[in-house]
C-alpha cells in the first residue's frame, strides 16, 4: 500500500499533465506493473543485504500494487478535472462565449470536487462485481491490457524474467534521469511568454503560426512510443487537414462567415469552427463505437447462449462455471484461485443500492440544477452501460466511458434547459456516467490480471477500492496544485485543458441547439460527423473481409484526428517522433525493442511529468527563469534592434 500510494501520486501528476495539455492518455497498466516491481524489488534487495528480508516479493503483491495505481490514475481520467468539471469554471465559461450565466457556471473548489468524486466513483465497482465469473470464466474475455500486464508480472517472478526485469529497471531509471534533467535544462529558457524550447519554430515561423513545430517534450515522445502507429499518424493527419488546410481557408472568410471584430477565442468566430467540428467528429466516432459495441455485445451474448443450449446441460449455473472443460494444469489452478475468495453478490448489490442512495442525496447538494430523479435515471441506465463497456473492453481493449459521458451531456443538458442551469447539469451528469462506466471496466480488467497471476479476487477488489479512495483524494489535490500555479484553461497557455472547452461546447449544443454556430459551421460539422461514421464503417468492413493485406490497419481514427482540430499539430509531431524511434529500433533489433521500449517510454514520461512539481513550486513562489529564448523573423528582429538602439 505504501508503494501504491507513492506511485499513485506519480501517475496522478502524469495523467493530470497529459489531461491539461492534449488529453491523449495511453494505457499505463504495463508501466504501473514495471514501476511497482522496480520500487519494491529495490527495497527488498536492500533489506536482504541487511538480513532483514522475511518474505519474498510475490506476484499477488505486484498485482495489488498495479491495481491500486491503475485505479487511482483511472480516477484522474474519469474525475473530469480537466474536462467536464473544468468546463464549469468561470475561466472556461468566459472563453466559450455562450451560456455564460450564473446558473451555468460553478467555481471550482477543492472541497466539493473531492466530495463529488467520493459520491460517484465507487458505484461502478459494486455494479459490476456480480458479473466477474461470467466475464472471466464463462465468456473467457481477453482484456488485452490486463492480460499483457499479467504476463509481464508473471515473467518478473521467474529467474529468467527477473534478470530481464533488472535490466529494464536500469534502463527505466536512465531514461527517467535524462528526461528530468532535460526538462530542468529547458526551464532556464522560459523567462517570459512564448519563450523556451517549447516555442522552437522547427519548420519555420509560418509553420509555427499554424502550430506545426517540435516542442522538445520527452513526455509525448514517450507516449508516442507506447501508442499504436495509427494513433500517432491519425493525430498528424488531423493536424494537416485542420491547421494546414481548413483553418487558413476559413480565415480568408473573416468578415463574411463571421464578424471580423470577434476575439480569437469566441465560439461565434474561427474558434467555433475549431471546437464544433472537433465535437462533431468525436460524437460521430463515439456514436458509431457505442452502437457497434452494443451490437457486438448482443451478438456475442446470443452466440454464448446458443452455444450453451447446444451443449450438455448441467444441474446449475454454478456447476457450469466450476466444472470447466479440463484444459491444462495452469487453467485449473487459476480457476481454483479465482473461485476461492468470493465476494458475496448480496454484499455487492447492497453496496450498490446504498451508494446510489447517497449519490442521490449528495450530488444535487453539490450541483443544484441536478435533481434526485436525474441521478436515479442515470444510475438505472449506468449498470447496463457499465456491463456493455466492460464486455466490449474485454473484446477490444477499448473503453467507451468518455463517449457515454458525451451522450449524457446532451441528454441531461437539454432535459434541464439553459435557464435552469442545463450546462452545469449536463456536465455533472457526464461525471456520474463516466465515473460509473470507467471504474467498472477498470475493475474487470484487473480481475483478469488477478486471474492470470493467481491473485485473490477479494484482494483485487479491496485493492481497487483502496486505489479508488487514493484517487479521490490525490486527484483533486494534484489538479488544485496545477490550478493555483498556472492559468489552466487559457488556450494560449502551457495548460490549455482542451477537453474543457470541447465538453462545454457539447453542453451549449445541448441547451441552445445549433442556432449559436457561425455561418456554414453546421454544414461542415454534419459533413465531418458523417465522415467519422463512414471512416469507421470502411475500417470495420475491411477488418471483417480483408485477410491478406490487412489494409484496415492504415485507416485513420476519427477520434484521434479530431483532437488536433482544436490544439494544433505540435504534440502530434512529438508522438510521431516517438513512433519513428520505435520503428527504427524494431528494424534494428525487434527483440530488444519489445523488451525495453516500455521501460524507456515510462522513464521519458515520468521524468518530464515529475519536473512539473518543482516547476509549479517555482511558479507559486514567483521565481521565474533567468533567460527568455524567443525566435523572431529577420524583419521583426531589425525593428527590435532599432527600438533598443533608440532607447
Amino acid at each position: 500500500m505504501g508503494t501504491s500510494l507513492i506511485l499513485s501520486v506519480v501517475f496522478n501528476f502524469i495523467v493530470c499533465k497529459l489531461n491539461l495539455t492534449t488529453g491523449v492518455i495511453p494505457s499505463f497498466n504495463v508501466s504501473a506493473g514495471l514501476l511497482g516491481y522496480a520500487l519494491v524489488k529495490s527495497w527488498t534487495t536492500l533489506l536482504e543485504k541487511f538480513g532483514m528480508l522475511k518474505h519474498p516479493f510475490t506476484r499477488q503483491e505486484n498485482t495489488v500494487i498495479q491495481t491500486c495505481i491503475v485505479a487511482s490514475s483511472g480516477i484522474a481520467f474519469s474525475s473530469g478535472t480537466a474536462s467536464y468539471l473544468m468546463a464549469m469554471s468561470p475561466r472556461v465559461a468566459a472563453e466559450a462565449d455562450g451560456g455564460n450565466t450564473p446558473e451555468n457556471v460553478k467555481a471550482l473548489h477543492l472541497g466539493w470536487m473531492t466530495a463529488f468524486l467520493f459520491a460517484v466513483s465507487f458505484v461502478g465497482l459494486f455494479c459490476i462485481v456480480p458479473l466477474r465469473k461470467m466475464m472471466i470464466l464463462k465468456y473467457k474475455l481477453t482484456y488485452p491490457s490486463g492480460t499483457a500486464t499479467a504476463y509481464l508480472i508473471n515473467s518478473f517472478h521467474t529467474p529468467k524474467g527477473a534478470k530481464l526485469a533488472k535490466k529494464q529497471v536500469a534502463v527505466l531509471f536512465k531514461s527517467f534521469g535524462f528526461s528530468f534533467v532535460f526538462a530542468f535544462f529547458q526551464w532556464f529558457f522560459t523567462g517570459g511568454d512564448s519563450c523556451g524550447f517549447s516555442s522552437f519554430p522547427t519548420f519555420g515561423l509560418q509553420a509555427f503560426k499554424q502550430k506545426f513545430f517540435f516542442d522538445f517534450s520527452s513526455t509525448y515522445v514517450g507516449v508516442g512510443m507506447i501508442c499504436p502507429y495509427i494513433v500517432n499518424v491519425s493525430l498528424l493527419l488531423g493536424a494537416v487537414i485542420s491547421w494546414g488546410i481548413m483553418w487558413p481557408i476559413i480565415e480568408t472568410k473573416k468578415g463574411i462567415w463571421y464578424s471580423a471584430e470577434l476575439s480569437a477565442s469566441s465560439l461565434h468566430g474561427i474558434q467555433g469552427y475549431r471546437v464544433f467540428i472537433a465535437i462533431a467528429m468525436m460524437l460521430g466516432d463515439g456514436l458509431y463505437h457505442v452502437v457497434s459495441m452494443l451490437i457486438t455485445t448482443l451478438l456475442s451474448l446470443l452466440k454464448q447462449h446458443n452455444s450453451r443450449n447446444n451443449s450438455v446441460s448441467t444441474s446449475s449455473i454454478h456447476e457450469q462455471i466450476t466444472e470447466i472443460v479440463e484444459e491444462d494444469y495452469d487453467t485449473k489452478r487459476r480457476t481454483e484461485f479465482f473461485l476461492k475468495d468470493q465476494i458475496p453478490n448480496w454484499a455487492a448489490c447492497t453496496g450498490y443500492v446504498i451508494l446510489v442512495a447517497l449519490a442521490m442525496i449528495c450530488v444535487p447538494l453539490i450541483f443544484n440544477p441536478l435533481k434526485w430523479y436525474h441521478i436515479l435515471v442515470a444510475f438505472v441506465v449506468a449498470p447496463v452501460l457499465a456491463f456493455c463497456n466492460a464486455y466490449g473492453c474485454g473484446l477490444t481493449d477499448w473503453s467507451l466511458a468518455s463517449n457515454y459521458g458525451k451522450i449524457a451531456i446532451i441528454i441531461f443538458s437539454s432535459w434541464v434547459g439553459l435557464h435552469n442551469g442545463g450546462i452545469v447539469a449536463g456536465l455533472a451528469a457526464c461525471g456520474v456516467m463516466m465515473s460509473t462506466v470507467a471504474t467498472a471496466s477498470d475493475l474487470m480488467q484487473d480481475f483478469k490480471t488477478g486471474y492470470l497471476t493467481l491473485s485473490s479476487p477479494r484482494a483485487m477488489f479491496v485493492s481497487q477500492v483502496i486505489g479508488t479512495t487514493m484517487g479521490c483524494i490525490i486527484t483533486p489535490l494534484v489538479f488544485w496544485f496545477f490550478y493555483q500555479a498556472y492559468p489552466i484553461g487559457d488556450p494560449k497557455g502551457t495548460y490549455p485543458a482542451p477537453y474543457a472547452q470541447l465538453y462545454r461546447g457539447i453542453a451549449i449544443l445541448g441547451v441552445e441547439g445549433v442556432s449559436t454556430l457561425p455561418k456554414n459551421c453546421l454544414k461542415l460539422s454534419i459533413a465531418f460527423f458523417i465522415a467519422a461514421i463512414a471512416v469507421n464503417i470502411v475500417c470495420h468492413v475491411l477488418r471483417r473481409y480483408e485477410t491478406k493485406y490487412k489494409i484496415y490497419r492504415f485507416i485513420p481514427s476519427p477520434m484521434c484526428m479530431a483532437i488536433p482540430f482544436y490544439l494544433g499539430g505540435y504534440f502530434a509531431i512529438d508522438m510521431c517522433i516517438g513512433s519513428l524511434i520505435l520503428f527504427l529500433w524494431t528494424l534494428k533489433n525487434k527483440r530488444m525493442a519489445d523488451d525495453y521500449v516500455p521501460a524507456v517510454a515510462s522513464g521519458l514520461i515520468c521524468g518530464e511529468s515529475l519536473w512539473g512539481v518543482p516547476a509549479a513550486v517555482l511558479s507559486l513562489v514567483n521565481l521565474n527563469a533567468p533567460i527568455c529564448m524567443k525566435f523572431l523573423s529577420a524583419k521583426s528582429n531589425a525593428r527590435v534592434d532599432i527600438f533598443l538602439n533608440g532607447s
